[in-house]
């Protein structure tokens, strides 16, 4: 066990270090690594449903086929034999590429940092949904940026809401959108808005970077345009397997045009030299057996859409007074919002001693917004164990509302 020791260089940390905590995310794994709690907080994929014999098998034949490029470096833009699959994902969703306007990255958690590098100078605007993906509101954050939030609703980014900053003069450096199933409120922007941000944003001269990490795992209706799509010259485009194959691998992208791909490579370079050889071999293999890949993507759509109506099951039936939640048509999450007066994060405690954990809201928001609202993740815990958590939460929210209404409130 580590011991307390005076911090020796605190008065030498750069300016942006002083920002730098651990998120609520993060805290919450150690929690919710207890077999005892319910997590219904970490949004991690179920790894489990992976062909196991299959996986490993691909192991071995990189490694004894191509072990000496697998063990060693490779180029800071990511091997073209990746590039080549990735492209083939994206045209899953009619995202049109080439494999040379593409950079492979440590998950799209690297690419965000990147970006950040790339774009941010301390005290740059950056316009964000509201709520936003922690992830990357750390890692833009450690750029010293002023944060915009744009507030969504069912129907994704309330466009009209960065407009008008847009007519008040705030100048985003650029426009950060999860729009399908987004983190943490599992919303869907609509073809409608869309279109008016990718013609708002080109007309203000304002990038815009698509982060898409949930655009395949569909439940149910007809995919809307990517922003990509829609706007290839102006859209920065995100993306990972690690929804679609294994977070562990580690592999990430981002698609843009020529000037800013080079850039993103001497910037990847200066972090980390170049990605693993090893792991992007192992994941060109399995994306190279259509049926083995889109196989196994359908049992992963399978089973998160049945966890997904669990919840808006066990939701309905013990938290229908005391909060209002999201309708996610795809990913991993759900967006719960209850009554002004309850302090999710304060209440965090008492949901852990009662053996069930949640994200707070406050974690996704960069203006501390969000006391009453949580996100709830459906991806990983057995139906069971959703339904014994939402069980457990919903006795711990009627609990708060009887003590709050006993003391006249």
């Amino acid at each position: 066990m580590a011991e307390f020791s005076i911090d020796r260089f605190v008065d030498r940390y750069a300016a942006r270090a002083a920002g730098m905590t651990a998120s609520e995310v993060r805290a919450l794994f150690a929690v919710a690594s207890r077999p005892e709690v319910i997590s219904l907080a970490g949004g991690m994929p179920f790894v489990q449903a992976l062909p196991e014999e299959q996986v490993t098998a691909i192991a071995r034949t990189v490694l004894e086929e191509h072990g000496d490029v697998a063990l060693q470096y490779g180029g800071g833009q990511g091997s073209i034999g990746l590039r080549e699959r990735l492209v083939m994902l994206m045209a899953e969703e009619d995202v049109n590429a080439d494999p040379d306007d593409v950079v492979v990255t440590a998950g799209a958690q690297q690419a965000l940092d990147l970006v950040g590098k790339l774009f941010i100078d301390p005290g740059d605007v950056i316009a964000v949904e509201a709520p936003a993906y922690v992830g990357a509101l750390t890692a833009f954050g450690a750029y010293q940026p002023r944060f915009l939030p744009i507030e969504i609703d069912d129907d994704g980014m309330l466009v009209e809401q960065l407009e008008q900053a847009l007519l008040r003069g705030e100048r985003p450096t650029f426009v950060y959108t999860v729009p399908n199933f987004g983190n943490p409120a599992g919303v869907t922007m609509s073809a409608d808005r869309r279109r008016q941000l990718v013609a708002l944003c080109r007309e203000a001269s304002i990038p815009i970077v698509e982060d898409n990490p949930y655009g395949l795992l569909r439940f149910e209706g007809e995919p809307e345009p990517c922003l990509r799509t829609l706007d290839p010259e102006n859209v920065i485009y995100l993306g990972t397997v690690s929804k679609t194959f294994s977070p562990g691998v580690r592999v990430g992208w981002a698609l843009a045009e020529q000037s800013v791909v080079q850039r993103l490579v001497l910037a990847k370079e200066a972090a980390d030299l170049c990605s693993s050889n090893l792991t992007m071999l192992m994941t060109e293999h399995w994306f190279s057996d259509e049926a083995r890949w889109r196989g196994t993507l359908t049992g992963l759509v399978d089973t998160y859409r049945s966890r997904r109506d669990v919840m808006l099951d066990a939701l309905e039936e013990h938290l229908a007074t005391e909060a209002t939640w999201t309708h996610p048509g795809g990913g991993f999450y759900v967006w719960v919002t209850v009554p002004d007066w309850l302090d999710t994060k304060a209440l965090l405690a008492a949901a852990v001693e009662r053996q069930v954990a949640y994200v707070p809201g406050t974690a996704f928001y960069p203006d501390g917004r969000g006391a009453n609202q949580m996100r709830l993740a459906f991806c990983y815990p057995t139906e069971d164990r959703i339904r014994d958590g939402i069980s457990l939460l919903g006795a711990l929210l009627h609990d708060e509302a009887e003590l709050y209404r006993s003391l006249g409130g």
